[in-house]
């Protein structure tokens, strides 16, 4: 059994060719989606956090109000940059959200991609220390977040406050009992792979990974890539014993073509591979569009060891195309795919 949910990015332009023209459409929009997510089967609804973008950005809202509309399915991030957070408003804002889904959020965090604007976290009022990077800056956000998500009381109360305080320090409030173990990091190598297996957090594998071991095609699959990042995840969870089992999710654009429509939109990606870019850098493989007929996505998706190796899949949705199409997208996957390949 695999957990198949989607994720967006929650685009909007105001263009004769989206069905999603402004912020109110993508955030009310990706409400209505979860909702149809949840009514076709899947398991779960992920929203991509961009800042100074023409996307989501303010994730809490749109979960608690996403959660009011649904009452079994998975509601997440894929991810919250760090470097822009204040931890202790992150954690209230994340406890508040989580107790009115009734423990169903899972929050991928990181510490960020590349962005629309230079060195926008200090515009929210962060910089990294004297000799600091912004990903140490990122890392100590996280590990503020994660410490007061555990529920220990640490504040000194006032010994003359508005109202009367229960005995000993004080810790943030609402505090969601749970949530430490549903935080996930978004990793796009496998050192910060094993360092997420080390601090106790959930993978949530990179959409790119920095590329390594080339090979007479150029370059090793992605999915191969990916399966290795998540193997050595999985030894560095072990290594570090904790208690738990780990949760791991890769995210794919897969598009069954069942549908004239499907057909329209999708038959020119019938022949994606994987990409090269470049990140921070260096070089990055990107993982590569699957659409097709059902029974040929059958036989791919069956070669991918990176989906074979996580719990999770994370449909990677065109969100601007609307609420019903994705929707259809969805259950194309759970109905003319997944049963065939044992994630149902």
């Amino acid at each position: 059994m695999k957990r198949i949910g989607f994720l967006s990015f929650g685009h909007w332009s105001p263009s004769g060719h989206s069905l999603v023209t402004s912020a109110a459409d993508s955030l009310l929009q990706s409400i209505e989606l979860a909702v149809a997510a949840e009514e076709v089967g899947a398991d779960g609804a992920y929203f991509r956090v961009h800042h100074f973008a023409h996307q989501l950005a303010s994730p809490f809202p749109l979960l608690a109000a996403a959660a009011a509309r649904t009452s079994r399915i998975e509601l997440g991030t894929g991810v919250i940059d760090m470097r822009y957070e204040n931890p202790l408003y992150m954690a209230e804002d994340a406890g508040a959200a989580d107790l009115i889904s009734g423990g169903r959020l899972q929050l991928g965090i990181s510490r960020g991609s590349p962005e629309q604007v230079i060195d926008g976290y200090r515009y929210f009022g962060y910089a990294p220390a004297e000799g600091a990077t912004d990903a140490d800056m990122a890392r100590e956000h996280t590990a503020t977040f994660l410490e007061v998500l555990g529920g220990e009381s640490f504040a000194r109360p006032n010994p003359r406050p508005m109202f009367a305080n229960p005995p000993g320090l004080l810790r943030i409030e609402p505090h969601a009992p749970g949530l430490r173990d549903r935080i996930w990091w978004g990793a796009g190598s496998r050192a910060t792979a094993e360092w997420t297996a080390e601090q106790g957090m959930n993978l949530m594998s990179s959409t790119l990974l920095t590329e390594t071991g080339p090979t007479e095609d150029g370059g090793v699959p992605f999915h191969r890539l990916q399966a290795e990042q998540i193997q050595r995840f999985r030894d560095a969870w072990d290594a570090a014993g904790h208690a738990r089992e780990p949760r791991v999710s890769v995210s794919r654009s897969i598009f069954p073509i069942v549908s004239d429509l499907d057909r329209q939109l999708f038959w020119r990606e019938r022949h994606s591979t994987d990409q090269v870019g470049h990140l921070d850098g260096g070089d990055a493989r990107f993982g590569k569009t699957y659409a097709g007929e059902p029974d040929k996505l059958i036989a791919e998706l069956a070669e991918d060891e990176a989906i074979a190796a996580a719990d999770t899949l994370l449909l990677t949705v065109p969100n601007q195309l609307g609420v019903d199409y994705n929707a259809h997208v969805i259950e194309s996957v759970l109905t003319h795919l997944a049963p065939e390949l044992g994630w149902r």
